[in-house]
């Protein structure tokens, strides 16, 4: 069976080299059923429509089209500075934004609890500006949301914040 190398979430895209050859044995053969086997091709459709944690095996019922995940990708831009080391695919952030124009004022929360799906490498794909990518699964039903990051990105800076 094909289980996942690393923490992913909701939205994310398995990769190939995401996955790893898992010996297991099942005592009832339906439950088998509902993993991907490595002797199966993998699906052409590998969208996660949940989340699947480390170690975990694959389950086919948790790929699906993107529609269905109920996610929005949403790329931010944050400073290097503003995201921990630690934040990766898979792990789970806070976004904060502050006002560049006013040092005095704190930073607000803009998302709570989002898993970030695609977290470029510093080394090889950093904007000309330093900055780094992340993209965030955001709930479709927080357009609001999504509008409020947009405008705020644009008039202030984004710190990430990793959850524990």
């Amino acid at each position: 069976m094909w289980a996942v190398t690393e923490d992913l979430g909701a939205g994310a895209t398995v990769e190939p080299e995401q996955l790893e050859a898992r010996s297991v044995r099942f005592a009832d053969p339906a439950a088998a059923a509902r993993y991907l086997r490595i002797d199966d091709p993998l699906p052409e459709v590998r969208y996660l429509t949940r989340g699947v944690g480390a170690g975990e095996l694959l389950p086919a019922a948790a790929l699906g089209a993107a529609e269905e995940s109920g996610v929005v990708q949403v790329p931010i831009r944050v400073p290097t500075d503003g995201v921990p080391p630690s934040v990766d695919v898979g792990s789970r952030v806070d976004v904060y934004v502050s006002d560049d124009s006013e040092a005095s004022r704190p930073a607000v929360l803009l998302l709570g609890d989002v898993v970030v799906t695609a977290a470029p490498g510093s080394s090889d794909e950093l904007g000309s500006t330093g900055d780094r990518q992340l993209v965030l699964g955001v709930p479709e039903a927080e357009d609001d949301t999504l509008t409020r990051l947009i405008a705020a990105a644009a008039a202030g800076t984004l710190t990430v914040v990793g959850r524990s």
